[in-house]
């Protein structure tokens, strides 16, 4: 298992190398970081839900909340406190808006770390963290990112 599972990771890592790579200036684009943290599950279904705030260099900032879901054979649990994300190709704050796709492989255990490219069209998001938990498995699915609802008071 663990052989399956360090060839798959180094299949995504590989794919992931050659995904298309678009920098602000590019297109004109605004350069926006999210910081967020993530919590969640897997037994064979993946999970997780977090909040987070984007900020872009022409000062905009949105807060946000991000949930990650999909399939494949994946166990584990996962909190990740400091997260960071970088986006490109966007254009407007709101276009950091919505679902991004995304495969993974883990195998990890206690304090991990780990890092992801997704993309939504046009969008790359490029994912960092570090957290606790475990994971073993490959899976497949959303990455999606909403304005948060203001609270009530």
């Amino acid at each position: 298992m663990k052989k399956f599972v360090s060839a798959v990771a180094v299949l995504f890592i590989a794919g992931a190398s050659f995904a298309p790579s678009v920098h602000a200036g590019e297109k004109g684009g605004l350069d926006c970081k999210m910081e967020f943290s993530l919590k969640g599950w897997s037994a064979f279904y993946k999970t997780s839900k977090g909040q987070g705030t984007v900020k872009c260099s022409n000062g905009q900032s949105l807060s946000v909340t991000v949930k990650s879901e999909g399939g494949g054979i994946t166990f584990g649990k996962s909190d990740v406190k400091n997260g960071t994300g970088a986006f490109s190709g966007v254009t407007s704050i709101d276009d950091v808006i919505g679902s991004y796709a995304y495969a993974n492989a883990d195998a990890g255990a206690v304090k991990s770390s780990a890092a992801q490219v997704m993309t939504k069209g046009e969008i790359s998001l490029s994912l960092a963290g570090t957290g606790d938990g475990w994971a073993l498995g490959a899976d497949f699915g959303k990455f999606t990112i909403s304005k948060a609802e203001a609270t009530k008071k």
